[in-house]
């Protein structure tokens, strides 16, 4: 039952208590329920008795299990530092105090106690190499906070390329050398990029100038947009259109200015073909051999010889063209063209398809 002092009840210990292995508390008025919220200060910790369903003692490994809403910000801290660890430990086979206290800022003691505190956790994780004066992955590694992802990586390489990211942005210690295929800079002005995202926000038109390539010069149009969308080189706007009166993609690069916002009178889930998806499904081209047929399979990740890709009606005609399926496949050879589409006749028929949706060509602006 609930000790009406729970709540209230608070030991004081030693900073120096938190780095051991495990801490205990022994409280007589608690024993039948409570769990244990811990406050940190320069030199103390608090530990603070609330109402829950375990027994003490509670070891401060058990982090997870630590609940009141000053101490989620410290468990995720924890939490994220142990998982660096790992990040380390699995992509470089190694880690040490300085990484840490350059990553995160902490102290070196908060440092050795967060090496100490996953080491008791992980103890076959990693070993400690005196010699290198770091903590080196071992033979037997397996992650317990970190699901390694190859694409996370490769994106954080990918962002570095672009100018996103700096190294010191990332968790990786020391990059590969590496290479991207350039791609030339869409400038978006931030100005028009915040009040498109407003306008979403908050179910307004805007008044944009815009660029289109079917009018020699820009004009002023209202739109509303919904959405924003991608189509593997350019950003663009879903919105509605009132000029056109039909839902188009508008890209942002093309806006140059935007003067003027009003309520909007167009139910975002109308546009049928932004919001209904469609699945493209594809297989290796039929004249490869059964071996470069294994090798696509894996590169697309595969499954029984064919993949299938959800996507937006409204984005159909841009995942064909990145797939380069916009064409007829015949014409180029099984090597160069890799893929096909089945369950369609045809890319060309799926293109005549993509045509009748909004997403496609003629709803481009």
């Amino acid at each position: 039952m609930f000790h009406p002092l729970a709540m209230f009840c608070r030991v004081w210990l030693p900073f120096s208590a938190v780095d051991g292995e495990a801490l205990g508390v022994q409280n007589p008025s608690a024993n039948e329920g409570s769990d244990v919220a811990v406050l940190r200060t320069s030199r103390y910790v608090a530990i603070r008795l609330v109402t829950r369903s375990i027994e003490l003692p509670v070891g401060i490994r058990r982090a997870r299990q630590l609940v009141g809403e000053e101490q989620r910000d410290l468990r995720w801290g924890v939490e994220r530092r142990l998982e660096f660890i790992e990040f380390r430990l699995f992509w470089e086979g190694h880690v040490n105090r300085s990484d840490l206290i350059d990553s995160f800022g902490i102290s070196v003691q908060q440092a050795s106690t967060d090496l100490n505190r996953y080491l008791g956790l992980a103890p076959a994780n990693m070993l400690y190499d005196k010699s290198g004066k770091a903590y080196v992955r071992g033979a037997e590694f397996e992650p317990i906070f970190l699901k390694p992802d190859a694409s996370r990586y490769l994106s954080q390489l990918r962002s570095m390329a672009d100018g996103l990211l700096q190294l010191r942005e990332t968790w990786i210690g020391s990059a590969p050398e590496f290479g991207t295929t350039p791609t030339p800079a869409r400038s978006v002005d931030s100005k028009v990029l915040r009040s498109v995202v407003a306008a979403i926000r908050s179910g307004d038109q805007i008044e944009i100038q815009y660029q289109s390539l079917s009018r020699p010069e820009p004009m002023w149009r209202w739109i509303a947009p919904h959405a924003i969308g991608f189509d593997g080189f350019r950003w663009h706007a879903r919105s509605y259109c009132a000029l056109d009166g039909a839902f188009k993609d508008f890209v942002l690069s093309r806006i140059p200015r935007v003067r003027g916002t009003k309520p909007a009178e167009i139910d975002p889930q109308s546009d049928v073909d932004w919001q209904e998806s469609v699945i493209v499904k594809i297989a290796p081209h039929p004249d490869l051999s059964s071996g470069q047929r294994r090798i696509v399979e894996l590169d697309y990740g595969m499954v029984g010889g064919f993949a299938e890709i959800p996507v937006r009606k409204a984005l159909l005609y841009y995942t064909l063209r990145r797939l380069g399926l916009d064409t007829d496949p015949n014409v180029r050879l099984p090597q160069d063209q890799q893929i096909t589409l089945i369950g369609a006749p045809s890319s060309a028929d799926a293109l005549n398809q993509t045509n009748r949706f909004d997403g496609g060509r003629n709803a481009r602006a």
